[in-house]
């Protein structure tokens, strides 16, 4: 069984004291594949080098919402796509939750990094919290963009619109949490085809990890709750969120 971590961040600082070991591992954990998502410029110099020094790691580049009042010339973003081993824009989008950048900065940043993912015809990885309509009503504006909306928080009716539109959706730790019902609707109602899962590490361990710092090893966690919710086994949990994975960023 071969799992991919399809939104992993560890060029987090929780993973300064032990970076190497803990992805020198992950092998044993049957993590086959992480893509490691940027936050800002610097997050994305990060991903990169992490891309270049493990044969497993993939990069994306972008600027988070937290970070759209900070970004300025977003021209940065594209020249770093054009690297060796960046296979997607992000995490871009949206997040009215906590609100770091107003939200008019936030739809413009999103909506401009979205036309360099267009532009040098690569995937986003679209960031969604509290900010549901906005998105879906963004990405609506442009036609035969390719993406997926990470850690999906959504409705079931909502995931029907994105799947619709060609895009991915992909599920964290939340998945597996008692009060996930919507996020386990969701999942239930998606094809096959364009389901991911993530850990969206350090954040968001899975049961029975909860409050624990997240690592791809507890992506299996997630996989064996996806093969409950659909009725399944976890090896084709993992074989078919592997192939997605593998078909949307083109590794």
């Amino acid at each position: 069984m071969i799992l991919f971590d399809t939104h992993a961040h560890y060029d987090h600082e929780d993973f300064d004291p032990d970076r190497n070991k803990v992805l020198n591992g992950l092998v044993e954990k049957d993590i086959g594949l992480v893509l490691n998502a940027a936050s800002d410029i610097e997050s994305s110099k990060k991903a990169i080098e992490l891309s270049q020094k493990y044969d497993f790691i993939y990069a994306s580049v972008g600027i988070h919402p937290h970070e759209a009042k900070h970004a300025g010339d977003i021209s940065e973003v594209k020249e770093l796509a054009d690297i060796q081993k960046v296979v997607a824009i992000g995490e871009i989008g949206l997040d009215y939750y906590y609100d770091l950048s107003p939200r008019d900065i936030q739809l413009e940043v999103f909506s401009s990094q979205i036309e360099i993912a267009l532009e040098m015809d690569m995937p986003v990885i679209i960031h969604d919290r509290d900010a549901h309509r906005d998105c879906l009503e963004t990405v609506k504006k442009y036609p035969g963009l390719k993406g997926v909306f990470h850690c999906y928080s959504g409705s079931a009716e909502m995931a029907k619109e994105i799947v619709k539109l060609g895009m991915y959706i992909s599920f964290a730790g939340p998945l597996t949490y008692k009060n996930a019902k919507r996020a386990v609707e969701a999942a239930r109602i998606i094809p096959k085809d364009r389901i991911l899962i993530e850990t969206d590490c350090p954040y968001l361990s899975p049961e029975p990890y909860r409050g624990k710092r997240n690592f791809s090893g507890y992506l299996i966690n997630t996989a064996v709750k996806l093969a409950e919710i659909l009725e399944i086994t976890t090896e084709e949990a993992a074989r078919i969120t592997l192939d997605n994975g593998k078909k949307l960023f083109g590794v």
